[in-house]
């Protein structure tokens, strides 16, 4: 074992990095025999200097502005658990990374706006490198199984289920019956969702990690911008329902995958059959399937969030400094990632649908439903009317394989109609 220590600084003793702090202060002596070289805390910020964190921080340097623990000469890598695409965050991470000093992050909202240029400035500063595992799945280790694992492999898709707090309220929608508003409010209470929910229901949070993956997976600059998304704060009951009739369950699932037009990066709530290895997915367990021309189909659950599971991989990544292992930050130098290919959106992207419509309890309002379905090219499978209270009626259609393409056209026609009472709701189904 190196007789010099590696000195850490941290910015940031929230959940993450006070669980961090608490493994690397009470199981040091684990962690530096698997590093191959002593490990120390030398340095920390915080808001608060008082909060009990359950951890002695008497010994450690404090400081007051984290740029300055950044870069301060002290410390030889800087872990940033701030989190936030810009501000103080990014601030921190490009004065370690200017200083030559590796840098470890939670953070999937920098990576997936500013990956890019944060890979080329490690990747031309001696002694600087990039190191982001906890950033993409909590405690699965998905980034080093795709860059590392599979680097043999040509990736043809990446795919899973990438929040933790949406898995949890679909999945109360099936157990309990409630509505999505009222399971939200218990997964606040709970600590799964926070205050402004948006990043996790809006979809954000898990189209951050989706376009970090099809970075490393397609070897070409990050392109978030790029990932179609819809959240799950449109699914009702009465679709958990019409799933759990067919056969599927409701999952939030993150896809990117090649095609012979190029890469697309889709991040919206599907059907999936209940039995197949996603629809088995409960609670605020993720799930990763990477999928590759020599290996196949490799699937990685656990959680995907939590002090715990975060730091474990917040860990994994200093340990991999300690030893001297930093691969280029995306599996190939950052000047060799392929430019960003626009159109996307444009990619066809075929199947079945389900469609929900809520549409006035009177004669001859399914016949012009079908009609706006075969004016937009989409052929009906099978169509049924729901039992009703009120004025409106619930219908729910599944179509042939159509392209999402014409659905949308079909969602625009059929909300133009004066029996359609609100806006259609439309979900992929998907076989696997």
């Amino acid at each position: 074992m190196s007789e010099d220590p590696l000195k850490i600084g941290i910015a940031g003793l929230g959940t993450v990095g006070a669980a961090t702090l608490h493994y690397l202060i009470n199981e040091n002596t684990r962690i530096a025999a698997r590093a191959g070289r002593a490990l120390t805390v030398d340095a920390i910020v915080a808001r608060d200097r008082t909060k009990d964190r359950g951890v002695d921080t008497s010994g450690l340097r404090w400081f007051d502005d984290p740029v300055a623990l950044a870069a301060d000469p002290g410390i030889d890598v800087f872990v940033e658990l701030i989190g936030g695409a810009d501000g103080v965050a990014k601030a921190t991470v490009e004065a370690a990374l200017a200083a030559g000093k590796p840098v470890v992050t939670a953070n999937k909202a920098l990576l997936a706006h500013h990956g890019a240029a944060l890979a080329e400035l490690a990747e031309r500063t001696p002694g600087a490198s990039l190191h982001y595992e906890a950033a993409v799945a909590g405690g699965i280790p998905a980034v080093k199984a795709l860059r590392e694992g599979m680097a043999g492999n040509g990736i043809t898709r990446v795919s899973g289920i990438l929040n933790g707090t949406c898995n949890y309220i679909l999945t109360e929608m099936e157990t309990t019956g409630a509505a999505f508003g009222d399971v939200l409010l218990d997964a606040q209470k709970l600590g799964y969702a926070e205050a402004d929910p948006t990043a996790d229901v809006g979809g954000f949070d898990a189209a951050h990690k989706l376009a970090i993956m099809a970075a490393i997976a397609f070897g070409r600059q990050m392109d978030f911008a790029g990932v179609q998304i819809e959240g799950i704060d449109s699914v009702s009951a009465e679709d958990i329902v019409a799933a759990r009739d067919m056969g599927y369950r409701i999952r939030l699932l993150g896809v990117a995958e090649r095609t012979a037009q190029g890469v697309a990066q889709r991040l919206r709530p599907c059907m999936t059959p209940a039995d197949s290895a996603l629809g088995k997915i409960i609670g605020v367990t993720n799930a990763v399937m990477l999928e590759g021309d020599a290996i196949g189909a490799t699937i990685l659950t656990g959680p995907g969030a939590g002090g715990g599971p975060t730091a474990s991989a917040v860990l994994a990544d200093i340990v991999d400094v300690a030893r001297g292992n930093t691969p280029p930050t995306f599996g190939i130098a950052a000047a060799d990632l392929a430019p960003i290919a626009k159109g996307g959106a444009d990619i066809p992207d075929e199947g079945a649908f389900y469609l929900r419509v809520m549409l006035k309890d009177r004669p001859g309002t399914l016949a012009e439903v079908a009609t706006a379905l075969g004016q937009s090219g989409v052929s009906i499978h099978r169509m049924r009317q729901h039992d009703h209270e009120g004025d409106a009626a619930p219908v729910t259609i599944v179509t042939h394989r159509c392209d999402l393409a014409d659905i949308t056209a079909a969602k625009e026609r059929i909300v133009a109609l004066t029996v359609c009472t609100e806006p259609p709701v439309s979900m992929r189904i998907v076989e696997s």
